[in-house]
């Protein structure tokens, strides 16, 4: 039947989302403080009811990968390695930048390059450029923004921009062939791609797959109690 259940957990939006042989069935957001800690297991079970399932009927959990939030990868990766080992069932992994990419694919008609981005902090941003099928033609990385970032692509034809640093992207950088889309991280587009990735058997190692946060998370030592951090 392939029913798939996606977690999408990258940035402050906790969302989720079933699909079945691609199809979607239903999907829930919700973008408030603690909505992954919190919310998400509570979220999955009102999904599931409002698409007449059960926890037994689904055959993958997909999760985002990564980059993104930390927490929100942790909690959302342990959440999704929990449901498949309990459930016997395989764990897929999708590029949270793919998936925003797809986003966005699907809302252009001209074709060109597909650069999707995850704020960082300041000016720096997480990453990817793909082509209209969504092939990566520059790898993963962090980049600082500033002017002329990305003239070699944009010099060729028209870019597009899609992802949370849209905004401060667009204040910087200014060319014709560069379009920003209002497009935002959603389950929906995990799992749209993990049905693919289902259907070609590849599927994350549940006890030894970790998120891709791209940058070692660093823990800050508490000024009031050096012990702590």
């Amino acid at each position: 039947m392939a029913v798939i259940l996606s977690l999408e957990t990258s940035t402050p939006v906790c969302s989720i989302a079933v699909h079945q042989k691609g199809v979607l069935l239903g999907k829930k957001s919700l973008d408030v403080p603690g909505a992954h800690s919190e919310k998400l297991m509570g979220m999955i079970q009102s999904l599931l009811e409002e698409c007449s399932l059960t926890i037994n009927q689904i055959n993958a959990v997909a999760v985002s990968e990564g980059p993104g939030s930390y927490t929100g990868l942790r909690i959302g990766v342990s959440v999704g390695k929990g449901l498949a080992y309990a459930g016997d069932i395989p764990l897929i992994a999708v590029s949270t930048l793919k998936a925003l990419s797809y986003g966005a694919r699907v809302r252009i008609k001209n074709q060109g390059l597909i650069i999707a981005m995850l704020d960082a902090r300041r000016m720096e941003v997480y990453r990817e450029v793909f082509d209209h099928d969504l092939n990566s033609v520059r790898e993963l990385d962090s980049e600082i923004i500033d002017a002329g970032s990305f003239s070699e692509l944009l010099e060729k034809g028209i870019v597009f921009f899609v992802g949370d640093a849209v905004k401060k992207v667009s204040e910087v950088i200014e060319h014709p062939n560069a379009v920003f889309l209002d497009v935002k991280i959603s389950a929906e587009y995990i799992g749209v791609l993990a049905f693919e990735k289902f259907l070609r058997g590849e599927f994350a190692d549940v006890a030894y797959f970790v998120p891709n946060y791209l940058k070692e998370f660093k823990a800050l030592q508490s000024k009031k109690n050096p012990l702590l951090i």
